[in-house]
C-alpha cells in the first residue's frame, strides 16, 4: 500500500512539474541599453558586450548620468554595495540616470550563476555580461584614468563631460554624493 502511495505522489509531482515548465515561458527581448526602472525578467537571457560595446557605452556624453559598476558574482565588497546601488535605481526611477551592472565572472557562469545571481540580487534587467578575456591593457588607459582591470568593485560615472571612478567598495552615503554631485 505504501508503494503505491509513494507512486502515485511522485507521478502527480512529475506531471505537475511538466505542466509548469510549459507554461512559464518568459521568453522577452534584450534591451540595448539598461535603464533605471522595471522589475526583473526571470529567463529574459542576459546580454553580452564586448570591449568596443563596452567603450563605446562608457564614452556617452549627454544629460544622462550613467552609473557603470563592474563585479563578480564571487566578490565579497561588491555583493555588499549592491543593495546601495539599488536603492538609487528605485530612488531615481524615471530621471535621466543609468545604472548598469557589468559582470566580469567567468564564461563557464554565465548561464548558471551569474544569471542566478542577478535575479536573487534583483538586477537582472541592470546587469550585463563582459568577457575580461577579451580585455586588453589598452581598454583600461583608454576609458580609465584609475582602473587597470586588475581588481573589483570599479564604479565609473559619466554625465557629460564629467566623470568619477571609485575602485574598491562605496558605502550608500559615497554613492548618494558622488551622483548627487554629478546630477547637479
Amino acid at each position: 500500500m505504501k508503494k503505491i502511495i509513494l507512486s502515485t505522489l511522485f507521478l502527480i509531482s512529475v506531471f505537475s512539474c511538466k505542466k509548469e515548465n510549459t507554461k512559464t515561458d518568459h521568453s522577452l527581448p534584450v534591451k540595448d541599453s539598461v535603464t533605471v526602472s522595471g522589475s526583473p525578467a526571470p529567463s529574459a537571457a542576459l546580454k553580452m558586450w564586448t570591449p568596443d560595446q563596452t567603450a563605446a557605452f562608457l564614452g556617452k556624453k549627454n544629460d544622462t548620468l550613467y552609473v557603470t559598476n563592474f563585479f563578480a558574482t564571487w566578490c565579497g565588497p561588491c555583493v555588499k554595495e549592491i543593495p546601495h546601488f539599488k536603492n538609487k535605481i528605485q530612488e531615481l526611477n524615471g530621471k535621466p540616470v543609468k545604472i548598469t551592472f557589468v559582470s566580469v565572472d567567468s564564461k563557464e557562469d554565465w548561464t548558471t550563476k551569474v544569471p542566478q545571481f542577478a535575479d536573487e540580487q534583483g538586477i537582472r534587467n541592470n546587469t550585463v555580461l563582459l568577457d575580461n578575456e577579451l580585455m586588453e591593457g589598452n581598454f583600461y588607459v583608454t576609458n580609465f584614468k584609475k582602473w587597470d582591470g586588475s581588481a573589483i568593485p570599479f564604479t565609473y560615472m559619466r554625465k557629460g563631460e564629467k566623470t568619477d571612478e571609485t575602485l574598491g567598495m562605496m558605502s550608500e552615503e559615497e554613492l548618494n554624493e558622488k551622483i548627487n554631485t554629478l546630477l547637479k
